[in-house]
Order: C-alpha cells, then sequence, then structure tokens
C-alpha cells in the first residue's frame, strides 16, 4: 500500500444557513508505504489522526485529497461494487470489544454476516461449518456457536472480532488499539493470538496502540503522528534505541522502566502545555509551542519528513542527537558501564 499526500478535513458550520466557517484538520497530508507481511504501527497522542488515517485506508471514510494505492490500484476514489469487493481484502478489529458486537445477534451470526454481505456460502450448512472452524482457530469453542456476546469475557470478545476479520480472507486488517480495553493478562493472549496469525495467514497488519511497549513488541515499523501528521518513521528497533524527533523522544521518555538502574538513569522530559487545536494548527513545525529544542526557523519553516543519522525518517529541523537520546531512553549496557 502506497498513501501519498492524503488528508482527511471535517467541516464545521455554524449560523443559520449552516455555512462552513472551518475545518478540523483530521489528517493533514500524510504519506507511507506499507509492505506485504509486514506489521505497521500508528502512535501518537489521544486525537493525532490514528484512526482516522485507519477509517481513510479502508475507505470507511472519503478522504478530502489524495492517493491510496492498494496493489498497484487506486482506491482513493473508487464507489459501489469496486467499494464493496475491496471489503473482502481489508477488514477492522474495532477498539472496544463491547460495543463492537451486536447483543443482539449469535456469535455465529455475527461471524457468518460477512459471508452473507460477499455471497459466500451460500447454504446455511456451510456457514455453520466455516464459522465453527474460524471459532477454533482464534482460540474459541466451537460449541459456543449459539452464545450471545454477553455471555463472553472481554478477552473472548476480542477474539469474536477476530474471528470476523479473517471471515473474508484478508490481506490486510486494520487493528485499532484491540487491546487498550482489556485486562493485561487478556492483552498478551490476544496480542500472541494476532502474531501468531499473521505467521500462519500472512497478513499484513495495520496496528494502532497507545502503548509504546505493546507496538515495540508487536510492530516491524512504527510511524509517530502528531496533530494530524506523521513526524517520524522507523523500523521499531531503530526508533525505540535512537528517536530523532525530540516528540518521539518524549514520548519514549514516559515509558516506564523496571530496571531500577535503568529507571535511576533516565531523564524525564515533560512537555509543557497543551496539543494545539486541530482546526488552526500553528505554523511551521507543529510541534514547536511545546518543544524544548524550538529555534525561530521552527516558527516559520515546516520541517519536511527526511532521512537522519541512523536512517529514521523524521520532520525537524534540530533532531535529536546521540547524547540526548541516551539520556532520556538508557540502555542496560551504558548504564554498566
Amino acid at each position: 500500500m502506497e498513501v501519498r499526500e492524503l488528508f482527511k478535513h471535517f467541516p464545521i458550520n455554524a449560523g443559520f444557513f449552516r455555512r462552513q466557517v472551518g475545518a478540523v484538520k483530521a489528517v493533514d497530508g500524510v504519506s507511507f508505504d506499507v509492505m506485504r507481511g509486514e506489521t505497521l504501527g500508528l502512535v501518537g497522542e489521544s486525537g493525532c489522526g490514528k484512526s482516522t488515517t485507519a477509517r481513510l485506508l479502508l475507505r470507511l471514510v472519503d478522504p478530502t485529497a489524495g492517493s491510496i494505492n492498494f496493489n498497484g490500484r487506486e482506491i482513493a476514489s473508487i464507489k459501489g461494487a469496486e467499494l464493496k469487493a475491496l471489503r473482502r481484502e481489508m477488514q477492522m478489529i474495532f477498539q472496544d470489544p463491547y460495543s463492537s458486537l451486536n447483543p443482539r445477534k449469535t456469535v455465529g451470526t455475527i461471524i457468518a454476516d460477512p459471508f452473507v454481505i460477499h455471497g459466500i456460502k451460500q447454504t446455511k450448512a456451510e456457514r455453520k461449518v466455516a464459522v465453527q472452524a474460524l471459532m477454533d482457530t482464534v482460540g474459541l469453542n466451537p460449541e459456543h456457536y449459539n452464545r450471545y456476546p454477553h455471555e463472553f469475557s472481554g478477552g473472548q470478545r476480542q477474539r469474536i472480532g477476530v474471528a470476523r476479520a479473517l471471515a473474508l480472507k484478508p490481506k490486510v486488517i486494520v487493528a485499532d488499539e484491540p487491546v487498550s480495553a482489556l485486562d493485561v493478562s487478556i492483552q498478551a493472549q490476544v496480542l500472541n493470538l494476532l502474531r501468531e496469525l499473521q505467521r500462519d495467514l500472512g497478513l499484513t497488519l495495520i496496528f494502532i496502540a497507545h502503548d509504546l511497549s505493546v507496538v515495540r513488541h508487536m510492530c516491524d515499523r512504527v510511524a509517530v503522528m502528531y496533530l494530524g501528521r506523521i513526524v517520524e518513521l522507523a523500523s521499531s528497533d531503530q526508533l525505540y534505541a535512537h528517536p530523532r524527533m525530540p516528540y518521539t523522544g518524549a514520548l519514549m521518555s514516559a515509558v516506564p522502566v523496571a530496571d531500577p538502574r535503568l529507571a535511576k538513569a533516565k531523564k524525564r522530559q515533560v512537555l509543557m502545555g497543551d496539543v494545539p487545536s486541530p482546526t488552526n494548527p500553528p505554523p511551521g513545525c507543529r510541534f514547536h509551542t511545546r518543544c524544548w529544542k524550538a529555534e525561530e526557523i521552527c516558527r516559520s519553516d515546516d520541517p519536511p519528513l527526511e532521512a537522519k543519522a541512523g536512517g529514521n525518517l523524521a520532520a525537524c529541523h534540530f533532531p535529536l542527537t546521540d547524547a540526548e537520546v541516551l539520556e532520556r531512553v538508557p540502555s542496560a549496557r551504558n548504564v554498566r558501564e
């Protein structure tokens, strides 16, 4: 998947005639690639545009502008039967396993709905066999086919969501914070399930999360978003060891450390102020209002997303040096030395 200059602005209407007086710039010029079989993580503060980007990729909302090329085919403007056919190749696992399942339908009906909508498995018997096979794949008892969602735990409900997403054998699955509503022990089970399914079925995952430790465990590459834009993109190991964007460094410094020596050596970088409004983002670098390294050029010139030391793509005029990184994200080896 190749995404180029993707925008989504939600209009703000006011007055008696409901004229547009502004726009919420939820996604404002995002560009990235997703390779076949990889897991790409999207991280950032609440409201930075992660979920809106995911919905744009799946065409659940229409982009204001930009290009989405999937397997050599432009999908940003397709509609009707073409868009319905695309649904078979791209599916989503939603954040809340309690509200994303219809409480009036049995689990068997919920998982079988994709077959009905797309005209697959014509008979009820065929659908039942397929649904029970999917339930077994995600670790659910196939005999619970006729139970309702309220009869399952949170982790089991999320497995039902995973089974529904797998029903049409998609190429891409977008997981929008799939474990944030679950207990820690259940989170590990669902994450391990996703990794096993990706390995066995050759899935491509776009993984959205707030928990940076989970992202490091799950993702091959990570894109950091801030106020509707990607501000840093790198491999997971490189990003966590050598962040270049000051915003990424602040995020990394906030990750709890279990080793007391590392925790004592790490300098916490506290960001001052609030995230600016997406209806009126600041000029220049959008992070300059909270950045401790900001200078005059940051207030006037918007930095491009370009390669920095170590290969990270970062949108910053004054990227973090290795010395600054070690101060905020120390390694066990450095502490011992």
